[in-house]
């Protein structure tokens, strides 16, 4: 059991026979009354977030999350397709339930698959990919790297805002966690 005032982010716990992932999580003390967890938490199976509060003394069940690296493979009719890369052992997820994640993943691209028990939950990204872009409009003569930035698709269908200089081609970094570009790779 995991009292509410220990969870973090990355967390996952059940709460009654939901698979519940803690996205953010602080300490709220109103200047009357007691102190509250406010959590941003999205619900593992059906994909929602919502916003929660709880008492830090409720407890949770911790979900024993375990991850095996795999490689994605493809996606066709709603399936993603990834292989266990010692196993060689194939999974089926729905598109829809890793659709975010797949927007920074290529074809024979490394990911660890999450279990809750012999159930896939997700995927986890590495830190940082690198992608190439495959539309944007054209760089503008002189521009530096403090202007305002314009959008670019990216060859996964990903938009990411970057520099003015950056032009169709270029391969760039890009952090998984907030879609920001990073630097040129």
């Amino acid at each position: 059991m995991v009292l509410a005032k220990d969870l973090k982010s990355g967390m996952t716990f059940l709460n009654g026979e939901k698979l519940l992932r803690v996205m953010e999580a602080s300490h709220h003390k109103p200047g009357k009354g007691n102190t509250i967890m406010r959590m941003k938490l999205k619900d593992v199976r059906s994909g929602s977030t919502f916003d929660d509060t709880y008492r830090p003394e409720d407890k949770f069940e911790q979900a024993v999350i375990e991850t095996v690296t795999a490689q994605y493979l493809y996606s066709m009719d709603d399936i993603a397709n990834f292989m266990n890369n010692e196993t060689y052992e194939q999974y089926e997820i729905p598109v829809e339930q890793v659709k975010d994640e797949l927007l920074y993943v290529l074809e024979n691209t490394d990911v660890k698959i999450q279990f809750y028990g012999t159930e896939v939950i997700g995927i986890q990204l590495p830190t940082t990919v690198v992608l190439e872009v495959t539309e944007t409009q054209p760089s503008i003569k002189g521009a530096t790297v403090t202007g305002s930035g314009k959008p670019a698709t990216m060859e996964t269908g990903l938009v990411v805002n970057v520099p003015d200089f950056v032009e169709v081609g270029t391969k760039l970094e890009i952090n998984t966690q907030t879609g920001e570009y990073l630097k040129r790779a």
